[in-house]
């Protein structure tokens, strides 16, 4: 099992989120979040007066799949997710262990 965190912008969440239901995606976690990647935060006017912003609004979505879905689920994050500009986010991949249902107490790839 994988564990699939990806960091995009707020406004393509409904639009990931529709691709990763047609992929059968049964749960994820969505945060709301903030930081910065390479555009380091952005100067913003308000009553005519300069702010700079260091930390941009983001979403973090936070799924657990099986290893063969893998592939395709960020495959899904990427095209719904991407603008073609800076701060589009990026996806990371992580090794899980286990999971629990805690409810039923299945666990792995039954407790999904």
């Amino acid at each position: 099992m994988k564990l699939i965190m990806a960091i995009i912008k707020p406004f393509k969440l409904d639009e990931v989120r529709e691709a990763l239901s047609a992929l059968e995606i049964q749960g994820l976690t969505v945060s709301e979040v903030k930081g910065f990647g390479r555009q380091k935060g952005q100067t913003e006017i308000y009553r005519g007066a300069e702010y700079q912003v260091n930390f941009l609004p983001k979403v973090k979505i936070e799924i657990v799949v099986a290893d063969d879905m893998v592939e395709r689920v960020i495959e899904a994050i990427q095209n719904s997710a991407r603008t073609d500009k800076i701060g589009d986010g990026k996806v990371f991949v992580l090794d899980v262990e286990k999971s629990v249902r805690i409810r039923t107490g299945e666990t792995d790839a039954d407790a999904l």
